[in-house]
């Protein structure tokens, strides 16, 4: 298993799995144009790619993508006294049904929990789906209350 950052070649099977977790969760979505998405989702990668702002870690098995995490990394607004670091946000955790229960996202998360601490980002936040509390607990994430949100009507 090769952990590494996503690169352009990536981007069919990045985009091909975010549909699959997709339509995996929300089966009401399998009827969404595949077209306008992949467009969609193709401008996204390309950009994020070409960023400083967002990461994309995968986990690869024979360059087929196993598992993926993507890290976006959020800015603070300076405080007198201290250094200001970015934190990171944690979002679309997805591995292949084939490599479930096989260490692989474990992994591929403690390698991204390393590049957090040698980066010095200040934390990670990350909305766990309720089936996925356990995989972050046993990672070394702390679950904790939720946010407050605004929607916009």
């Amino acid at each position: 298993m090769n952990i590494r950052l996503a690169e352009a070649k990536d981007i069919k099977q990045l985009i091909k799995m975010r549909w699959d977790n997709t339509i995996e969760f929300d089966e009401s979505k399998k009827d969404e144009s595949y077209e306008d998405f992949e467009k969609e989702c193709q401008t996204f990668l390309e950009n994020a790619l070409s960023s400083s702002q967002w990461y994309i870690w995968v986990a690869e098995d024979k360059e087929e993508i196993a598992s993926h995490i993507y890290v976006e990394l959020i800015q603070k607004v300076p405080r007198p006294g201290r250094i200001t670091q970015p934190f990171a946000y944690m979002t679309n955790v997805y591995t292949i049904p084939e490599y479930r229960n096989a260490g692989v996202g474990s992994k591929l998360l403690s390698t991204i929990n390393k590049w957090i601490r040698e980066n010095n980002y200040e934390f990670v936040i990350v909305w766990p789906s309720e089936e996925s509390i356990h995989y972050y607990q046993k990672n070394g994430y702390v679950h904790c209350t939720e946010p407050m949100e605004y929607f916009p009507s």
